[in-house]
């Protein structure tokens, strides 16, 4: 695969999302979230790079008070709506995660499924993300990144790996430039029911992928602890043979 353009992240996204697999484990995971955190339904929330509100919605059905951000103005106008036609007490707000500027206003952020962590243009632009986070939270808030791990690109990729929903079945590739740290991701979707094509995998999301130790580092340098570390939303703990980090930190 050749990498996508330097705004890739910036272009691609569309409500079609709503039908892909992994869409479908947002009450589990948000159950999770609440448990893991010991939320108790007070808490502000800032959700970072929300996408079309998944996360952020199903914490304002229970009670949460939800500030959702994401770069793309059609999931934002989607998410605005819903919030409304549910009547719930969640905002969403169109804008680049490096223009948000809330200072120790929220209890809890979120970055999930990447929230952008490792899309933007360079090390200095990625680092940019974690700023934002540790400025928004509380003493005592708490932060956790749905991110994926350098630890097991190092072992396991290149790969590609099948995944089966309610709706349909996506492949995903897996190219990894380990000097680099960057992770070419491809996509392909299939709709149970219309005919298989040949997947084709061109082009590549270009994501830079961090190690825990790096994670532990850089929430280090922005007064911040990491607590507690997964691999998937039923608690299974984080190691070098799990694809996700599910990553909980504490500022001090």
């Amino acid at each position: 695969m050749k990498p996508k353009n330097e705004n890739w992240y910036k272009e691609i996204w569309t409500l079609d999302i709503k039908k892909q697999s992994w869409t479908e484990e947002t009450v589990k995971q948000v159950d999770f979230l609440i448990d893991i955190l010991g939320l108790t339904g007070s808490e502000k929330i800032l959700d970072l790079a929300c996408g079309f509100g998944r996360h952020s919605l199903e914490f304002a059905r229970r009670g949460f008070d939800v500030v959702g951000v994401d770069i793309t103005k059609e999931y934002v106008e989607d998410a605005n709506k819903q919030a409304e036609k549910e009547n719930l007490s969640a905002t969403f707000l169109n804008m680049d995660i490096r223009e948000v500027e809330f200072e120790e206003e929220f209890d809890v952020v979120l970055n999930m499924a990447d929230g952008a962590i490792g899309y933007l243009e360079n090390d200095t632009e990625n680092l940019k993300i974690f700023d934002v986070i540790a400025k928004a939270l509380r003493h005592g808030g708490k932060h956790v990144m749905d991110i994926m791990s350098a630890d097991y690109a190092d072992t396991h990729f290149p790969c590609d790996l099948w995944d089966a929903g309610e709706n349909g079945i996506t492949l995903s590739r897996f190219e990894w430039d380990r000097e680099k740290q960057i992770l070419l991701y491809g996509q392909n979707d299939f709709a149970y029911g219309e005919p298989l094509g040949k997947p084709r995998f061109e082009n590549g999301d270009p994501i830079h992928l961090y190690h825990l130790k790096e994670i532990e580092q850089i929430m280090n340098n922005r007064n911040m602890r990491v607590s507690q570390v997964f691999g998937k939303f039923d608690g299974t703990p984080g190691s070098d043979n799990e694809i996700q980090m599910i990553v909980c930190s504490e500022r001090m």
